[in-house]
């Protein structure tokens, strides 16, 4: 035991002397949760939508009123050509044209059935769903409260209700998920360089003599940073809820000792890459080049696995990042 201590103190002052190593343990999980909880964000707003209105009546301006009043859609900076309405869409100007036909206000008093047109840019896939949704949700809204008061409808309502993210904000489904990513990158990058740097030193040979069981060597290697890991995780769930808001609900021990599975298999990888590469500089390419990407694509954090090829999803559950998220 003592020898383990001596390893993991030795550890302990390596990382606060080593400024490569304070980087990744301080400034990677803050700049990783900035990142993915402001830049990644799913939330379509301000969509831009031109209104070409050729019916010219008070329900159809009524109409364009209620969907640039949303937050989902905002007006064009340019005017409406009406002999070429899908300039302003060739011109990138706009996300989507809505096309209100004449004859939009008498279908509506003699309550018949109306096509609108809807063009939008599919360019951008997110967008277009977007749009359709929106509009057709607003369109279905304005209708409804045209109605007659005195006309009974069936007495079927759907009253939709959203769990666990109520909001469906974004960072509530990122920065949670964002919490596994962190640990095995750091992890990894850690750890992939301690065997490693006792290599290019050359005090691996004296441990090696030293009497010392090598399962010493590697637990006084790898409990330094297993503090060093969950330290980080508790500070991203701090940023998450203070800043973002993300609520934790649920068990904090369970959690805790998930985590430390989750860190050990996380270090286990950083471990072997250590042993066997033989610069601390290839072990941290090593370390990020199989753990960044694979976690990011192949572990439910952007993409659902399902949706994936066979293939793919048959590699995913050899990616620890997986069972965390």
């Amino acid at each position: 035991m003592r020898s383990l201590r001596f390893i993991a103190q030795k550890e302990f002052y390596h990382i606060l002397r080593d400024a490569r190593s304070l980087t990744i343990i301080l400034v990677m999980p803050v700049m990783m949760t900035f990142l993915y909880g402001y830049a990644v964000n799913m939330d379509i707003e301000d969509i831009v939508l031109s209104t070409v209105d050729y019916d010219q009546t008070m329900e159809s301006r009524e109409l364009a009123r209620r969907l640039y009043n949303s937050t989902y859609f905002s007006k064009p900076d340019v005017e409406v050509d009406y002999h070429d309405p899908k300039r302003i869409l060739r011109s990138g100007k706009a996300h989507a044209i809505l096309v209100i036909k004449p004859g939009f206000a008498g279908a509506l008093q003699r309550g018949e059935s109306f096509s609108l047109g809807l063009i939008v840019d599919g360019s951008d896939n997110n967008m277009s769903a977007a749009v359709q949704n929106y509009s057709n949700q607003l369109l279905q809204q304005f209708l409804i409260d045209r109605l007659d008061p005195n006309v009974h409808l069936p007495g079927i309502v759907i009253s939709p209700r959203v769990l666990y993210n109520p909001d469906l904000k974004s960072s509530h489904f990122f920065v949670p998920a964002l919490v596994a990513i962190i640990l095995l990158m750091i992890s990894a990058l850690l750890t992939s360089v301690t065997i490693a740097r006792e290599k290019e030193t050359g005090t691996m040979e004296q441990l090696l003599i030293a009497p010392i069981k090598p399962i010493e060597i590697l637990l006084g290697k790898i409990l330094p940073y297993v503090v060093v890991a969950l330290l980080d995780g508790i500070l991203v769930l701090v940023f998450a809820k203070v800043i973002f808001g993300v609520p934790f609900v649920g068990s904090h021990l369970l959690l805790l000792g998930f985590g430390l599975i989750y860190i050990s298999a996380s270090l286990s990888i950083g471990i072997l890459i250590s042993s066997l590469v033989e610069t601390q500089q290839v072990a941290m390419m090593f370390a990020a080049m199989t753990t960044m990407l694979p976690s990011v694509m192949l572990s439910g954090f952007i993409f659902a696995i399902k949706n994936m090829p066979i293939a793919l999803q048959l590699l995913s559950y050899i990616i620890p990042a997986k069972y965390f998220v």
